[in-house]
């Protein structure tokens, strides 16, 4: 039960943010009756992995972002708000979050910050201003209304305007980068029935750097075979309209005519990460991320846990699967079914990644790998599993159907449904 105390609420847990991590510590407390009230920025669950295909039509934003209410109904501890933290006295064990009435004040008995991270630049902010990330749905609307515009201004374009209206960059080669980069080809093909340029620029020297070897190879080869124009060991140095400048690690410079920028390499940890940073006398690394203890505590403080990509805890990876183990694991530590201090320990199911239609990579381990049709089935799979709430599935199978094995795009028929308006794009020349 949550209680007011001299204009202090008091919550027996409080939760910020609804990502994985966030909500798959909720899911745990509601197993032993734990009220916890859960704090989100935004309204909805995202599901982040599939934000590239919200932004190239494959699935409308609505499949990936349920409610998180929704999510948590049948939860009788849950008390979903919507806020911003602005504020953490951790001695006094109380945050100060402000709502659309004003702010408001809580005082805890645990705390679990799983609030993700954001997008990095590498120091070079006024990128943001001429790239596209895909970290929101407004992300993901902002490409795809940028998608819809050049290839419908390339139709009518003069010869040079043409090339340079399809002409894409993807700064990035980890899982999204490829997936973009992949899927863009795939649209172009299939939806527009028209050739572009997709160019993939990657600092390491190999794509899908955490995969390695044979893996990395395929994912660069079928890449390749499909139009993409891969660049590893190389960096951008400079973004202008309609213009990036890359140079390798040679001391090569190059530029490459291009209308759209995709920004998918690097995250920081956001604005909640170095509040509790002060709060707690935590250190960060160089990315802004927590350096928590290993039973995921942050400083001294053994009644504030913080999990996911705002953290950095033995070389994990920042991925969902990461983010949920460490949710459970706080969540019995509170619920007692965990001992206080038992450290963390991640249990690494693989990784996989998509890179066009029937073509993926999976790595179980280092000597269980797949590619092709099977490892892409493996992905639809996996993914399908992790998709919250039945009618989601479905419509997201329906969706691929039409998308992988058709030609349509049943993202690109959001709007026109009465979805959302997308807001208008962020990109201003340089």
């Amino acid at each position: 039960m949550q209680h007011v105390d001299a204009g202090i609420e008091t919550a027996e847990v409080v939760i910020v943010g609804s990502g994985f991590g966030g909500l798959a510590a909720a899911k745990q407390l509601s197993k032993s009756g734990v009220n916890y009230v859960l704090i989100s920025s935004t309204p909805e669950h995202l599901f982040q992995p599939l934000l590239y295909q919200v932004a190239t039509g494959v699935l409308p934003s609505t499949d990936i972002a349920p409610p998180i209410a929704q999510i948590l109904h049948r939860h009788k501890g849950a008390d979903v708000r919507q806020g911003k933290v602005v504020d953490i006295d951790a001695d006094g064990a109380v945050l100060t979050y402000e709502t659309a009435d004003g702010p408001r004040r809580i005082r805890y008995g645990s705390l679990i910050a799983a609030t993700g991270a954001n997008q990095s630049y590498f120091g070079r902010d006024d990128f943001a201003e001429k790239t596209y990330s895909l970290k929101t749905i407004d992300d993901a609307k902002r490409l795809r209304t940028q998608i819809e515009r050049v290839f419908a201004e390339a139709a009518t374009a003069d010869p040079d305007s043409r090339e340079r209206l399809l002409s894409f960059v993807v700064v990035g080669a980890g899982p999204t980068g490829v997936e973009v980069a992949g899927q863009l080809k795939e649209l172009a093909k299939r939806y527009y029935h028209q050739e572009i340029s997709v160019s993939l620029v990657e600092g390491a020297p190999a794509v899908l750097p955490p995969f390695g070897g044979s893996l990395s190879q395929y994912a660069r080869e079928s890449l390749a075979r499909n139009g993409v124009e891969v660049l590893l060991d190389t960096f951008v140095t400079d973004i202008e309209a309609g213009k990036v400048t890359v140079k390798t690690k040679d001391g090569v410079e190059r530029g490459i005519g291009a209308e759209t920028v995709v920004w998918s390499a690097g995250v920081q940890a956001g604005g909640f990460a170095k509040l509790l940073a002060e709060a707690t006398g935590c250190e960060t690394d160089r990315a802004g991320r927590l350096l928590i203890n290993q039973d995921c505590t942050v400083g001294g403080h053994a009644d504030i846990y913080a999990i996911g990509d705002m953290t950095s805890l033995n070389g994990y990876p920042g991925q969902s699967p990461t983010a949920m183990q460490e949710g459970r694991h706080v969540a019995d530590i509170i619920r007692r079914k965990k001992q206080a201090g038992t450290p963390f320990v991640y249990w690494d199911k693989g990784s996989m990644a998509v890179i066009s239609r029937f073509s993926a990579v999976t790595k179980l381990n280092d000597k269980i790998k797949f590619t092709g049709l099977v490892a892409w089935v493996t992905w639809l799979a996996v993914h399908l599993f992790y998709l919250v709430g039945f009618r989601n599935r479905f419509v997201a199978v329906m969706s691929w159907l039409v998308a992988f094995i058709g030609s349509g795009r049943p993202g690109f028929n959001e709007e026109k449904s009465g979805g959302a308006q997308a807001p208008e794009s962020p990109r201003k020349a340089a």
